[in-house]
């Protein structure tokens, strides 16, 4: 008799069927239209990041709601959330950049935690930031 493999998700992880992948998609559009019109460009981080670049600043709680694993000799970790990731753009390529930096990403982040009501374990993060190298002023704030 054949083994028979039942299709399924992970808990906490998400699949749209069409209509409503169209909804969220139209949001999306409309989200990236709005960051666009004041100034902010689109961004996009790796989904994994070496753990010691993910946990640098973090507290021992984080550490355990991550994904991590090893691949041969390199420690890996997905993005908790989009902040860490951006800290490490410009902090790589601040040479580069014009500041103040404005920057929105929208993108997937992973918690390796329980998957409960209204909790997800893979969820979309929309985030907008303006990264200074010096004071900003109160209108970016606004």
């Amino acid at each position: 008799m054949a083994n028979i493999t039942e299709p399924r998700t992970l808990s906490g992880f998400m699949e749209l069927l069409p209509d409503r992948q169209v909804i969220f998609d139209k949001i999306r559009r409309k989200l990236e239209d709005i960051y666009s019109l004041y100034g902010f460009y689109p961004l996009d981080t790796p989904i994994l990041e070496y753990s010691e670049v993910l946990l640098a600043k973090a507290g021992g709680e984080t550490e355990k709601q991550i994904y991590r694993f090893n691949k041969g000799d390199t420690d890996l970790s997905m993005r908790f959330d989009l902040t860490v990731p951006l800290a490490k753009y410009v902090a790589k390529n601040a040479g580069e950049l014009t500041f103040p930096f404005r920057r929105y990403q929208i993108g997937k982040v992973y918690r390796g935690e329980r998957a409960q009501k209204g909790r997800f374990r893979e969820f979309y993060q929309s985030d907008i930031d303006i990264i200074g190298d010096g004071e900003l002023s109160l209108v970016d704030d606004a």
